[in-house]
């Protein structure tokens, strides 16, 4: 385990602080809506890039690909929608340098997607505050990672698609995650800086799962529907440990109904400093 995690999970929060834009002039607000209809796509990559403000992503109306709304500082920024063979590329980019924001900035961002076709989904964003709801979405691939930011995310909805690999990287933040079971992955990867962290389980599970939490310095939350088998390993330092509900062979812990349990999932945790709380759902 990198016992120099929590220090490096810092030095890169104050870096993302610091560098969250901040304008010392006027700005000029603007506001525009970008759409495009589905025109036979099998599949679509999609990249979206959105530094600071408020972000909310859901699914879209039957027959768009997507449709954006942007709310933005045009003397700083333009938005980006372009498509190319079966990439997508969406959000905001900067026009001038050394921009800074003031702290009431205002940027939103609204995007809807299909629900139609297979996506592999790349989202980045900074400091912002962010509401997503993939639920319905068919994700063959999910890259979310964010900065210092408070994010919900919620697949409220299950995945169609079974999907070999999820990754979620969260920087400085307030990151709850919901029904993760629905997401339909063999594979789930959080890495996270410092923050506060809460991993929900529930959703109609398809298949087992294994689930990697790398932390620094925090609190993480592991809400388990009960009837999911859990088997549960840690490798921690100065970090305590909720073991609810949970009972402890070799050097793994064991949710009672392990054996019969349908679905079963195996989370690895490597943290540092803070704590580990399990929290059974019914």
């Amino acid at each position: 385990m990198r016992r120099d995690r929590p220090l490096l999970a810092l030095v890169a929060a104050s870096f993302l602080l610091a560098g969250v834009p901040h304008s010392g002039g006027a700005q000029s607000w603007r506001s525009v809506t970008m759409s495009r209809q589905l025109a036979g796509e099998s599949e679509v990559d999609v990249r979206v890039r959105f530094g600071a403000g408020r972000l909310r992503i859901e699914p879209g109306e039957p027959g768009t690909l997507y449709r954006m709304h942007l709310r933005y500082d045009e003397e700083s920024f333009e938005p980006v929608a372009k498509y190319e063979r079966g990439r997508l590329d969406l959000g905001v980019e900067g026009t001038k340098r050394n921009l800074r924001w003031r702290k009431d900035n205002t940027q939103e961002m609204e995007l809807f997607l299909a629900r139609e076709l297979p996506m592999k989904l790349d989202l980045e964003f900074g400091a912002v505050r962010a509401d997503l709801d993939l639920g319905g979405i068919q994700m063959t691939r999910l890259k979310l990672h964010t900065g210092a930011s408070e994010s919900r995310v919620d697949i409220s909805e299950p995945n169609p698609i079974r999907m070999s690999s999820a990754s979620l990287g969260v920087g400085a933040a307030d990151f709850h995650v919901r029904n993760l079971g629905n997401l339909n992955s063999e594979r789930i990867t959080v890495d996270a800086g410092v923050g506060n962290i809460v991993l929900d389980f529930q959703g109609t599970w398809q298949g087992d799962a294994t689930v990697s939490v790398d932390m620094g310095l925090g609190a993480l939350e592991l809400r388990f529907p009960e009837g999911l088998g859990v088997r549960l390993f840690k490798d921690t330092f100065l970090t305590s440990f909720d073991s609810e509900g949970l009972v402890k062979r070799g050097d793994s812990y064991y949710s009672l109904d392990w054996e019969e349990a349908e679905h079963h999932v195996t989370v690895t945790v490597d943290a540092a400093f803070g704590s580990i709380d399990v929290v059974w759902v019914r």
